[in-house]
C-alpha cells in the first residue's frame, strides 16, 4: 500500500516539470522536462495501481504546487527547478533509509532521479556541448536560495527581536524601555546582517574573479590543453569519447562558454553567483531582518504593560506561523505542522527571555 502523500508528491512533481517544459525557451531542455514529467506521471499511475485504484482517482496538483507555479511566474522558473531537485534528493534519501531499516538491497533506481536530468541530456544526440554547459549552469545555480534567504532573514529578525522585547518587557514592564530596546535590537541586528552579507559577497567576488582570470589566461595560452580538459569532463559524465571530443571542440568555438564550464568544473565557481551586487545583498538583508523585527515591537507604539505584551505575542505568533508555512514550499511538510512548530519554538524562546527578565527585574528592584 502506497501512501496518498507519496501519490500527491508524484502528481505535484509531474505538474511542475510540465510547467518548466512549457516555459523553457530551449526546445532540447524543454524535451528533458517533458520526459521527466512523463516519468513522474507513470510513477503516480503505478502507485495508484498498487493501491488497486484507477486513473480516475489521480489527485489534482496541490496548493503547494500551484503556489510554486505562481512564484515561478513572479521570480523565475529556476526556483521551481531548485525545489524539484531538493524533492528528488529527499525522496531518494527516504528510500535509502527505508531499505536500510528493512535490510533490503539497494537499487540503482533509488538515487537515479537526482541525476536523471543530466543523464537524459547526456544520452540525447540533439543536445550540444553548449546546451549541456547551459544546463549545468542552471542546475548549479537553482534551489530557491534567494527566496529561502528571504524567509529565513525575516525569521531571524522576528525571533531574535521577539525574544529581546519579551525579555525587556519582563524586566521593566515599561512601554518606553521596550520601544527603545526593540528599535535598538532591530537596527543592530539589521545592520549586522547587512554588513555580514556585504563582506561575504564582496570577498567571494574578489576571490573568484581572481581565479577566473587565471583560468582565462590558461584558455588563451593553451587552448589545446583546455579543449582536452573539456573532453575529459564530458567523458567523466558518461559521454562516449568520440562524442565528448566533438562537444568539446564545438564548445571551444565560444571561449566564453568554454571558460564558464571550466571554472565550474575545475574551480566549483558559478559565474551567475558573482553577478549580484554586494550593496543590493546588504540592503536586502537589512530590510528582510527589519521586517521581521518590527512585528513584536509594533504594538508597543500604541499600548503598554501586559496588554502590549499579549498583542505583541499574538502578532509574533501569526508571523511565526506564516514563516513556518512559507518554509513548506521547500520542505514539502504539512503547513499546519511546520507553522505550529515555528510558533512553539518562537514562543518558547520568548517565554524563556520573559521569565529571565522577570527574575532580573525583581532582583534589581529588591
Amino acid at each position: 500500500m502506497v501512501s496518498l502523500k507519496s501519490i500527491q508528491t508524484e502528481v505535484d512533481v509531474c505538474y511542475l516539470y510540465q510547467i518548466l517544459a512549457e516555459n523553457e525557451k530551449d526546445s532540447n531542455v524543454a524535451a528533458v522536462f517533458k520526459q521527466m514529467s512523463a516519468i513522474e506521471h507513470s510513477h503516480a499511475l503505478a502507485f495508484l495501481a498498487k493501491n488497486n485504484l484507477d486513473e480516475s482517482h489521480l489527485p489534482t496538483p496541490s496548493g503547494r504546487a500551484k503556489t510554486l507555479h505562481w512564484i515561478g511566474k513572479c521570480f523565475g522558473y529556476d526556483y521551481i527547478l531548485g525545489v524539484l531537485l531538493d524533492t528528488e534528493k529527499s525522496v531518494s534519501s527516504s528510500i535509502l533509509k527505508a531499505r536500510k531499516q528493512s535490510q533490503t538491497q539497494e537499487s540503482i533506481s533509488d538515487t537515479a532521479h537526482v541525476a536523471i536530468l543530466k543523464n537524459i541530456l547526456n544520452s540525447s544526440s540533439n543536445v550540444s556541448g553548449a546546451n549541456l554547459a547551459r544546463f549545468e549552469k542552471r542546475h548549479r545555480s537553482v534551489g530557491g536560495n534567494a527566496l529561502r534567504a528571504a524567509v529565513l532573514g525575516g525569521n531571524d529578525g522576528l525571533v531574535s527581536n521577539f525574544s529581546l522585547v519579551m525579555g525587556i518587557a519582563g524586566a521593566t514592564g515599561g512601554q518606553d524601555e521596550v520601544l527603545l530596546a526593540g528599535m535598538a535590537g532591530l537596527l543592530a541586528g539589521a545592520l549586522s546582517m547587512a554588513l555580514g552579507e556585504w563582506i561575504s559577497v564582496k570577498s567571494s567576488q574578489e576571490l573568484y574573479e581572481n581565479q577566473m582570470q587565471l583560468e582565462m589566461e590558461e584558455l588563451e595560452t593553451n587552448p589545446e590543453g583546455e579543449q582536452q580538459e573539456l573532453a575529459l569532463i564530458y567523458m567523466a559524465k558518461g559521454i562516449p569519447e568520440v562524442q565528448a571530443k566533438a562537444m568539446a571542440a564545438e564548445l571551444m568555438q565560444n571561449k566564453s562558454q568554454a571558460h564558464e564550464l571550466l571554472i565550474k568544473e575545475e574551480l566549483g565557481i558559478n559565474p551567475e553567483d558573482l553577478k549580484g551586487s554586494a550593496m543590493e545583498a546588504a540592503l536586502t538583508s537589512f530590510f528582510l531582518f527589519a521586517i521581521g523585527a518590527i512585528i513584536p515591537v509594533f504594538p508597543f507604539f500604541f499600548w503598554g504593560g501586559m496588554q502590549a505584551v499579549i498583542i505583541s505575542t499574538v502578532f509574533s505568533a501569526a508571523g511565526l506561523f506564516l514563516i513556518g508555512a512559507a518554509i513548506t514550499l521547500f520542505t514539502g511538510k504539512s503547513v499546519w505542522f511546520s507553522g505550529m512548530r515555528q510558533v512553539v519554538f518562537g514562543l518558547a524562546a520568548a517565554a524563556i527571555t520573559f521569565g529571565i527578565g522577570k527574575l532580573i527585574g525583581v532582583s534589581v528592584a529588591g
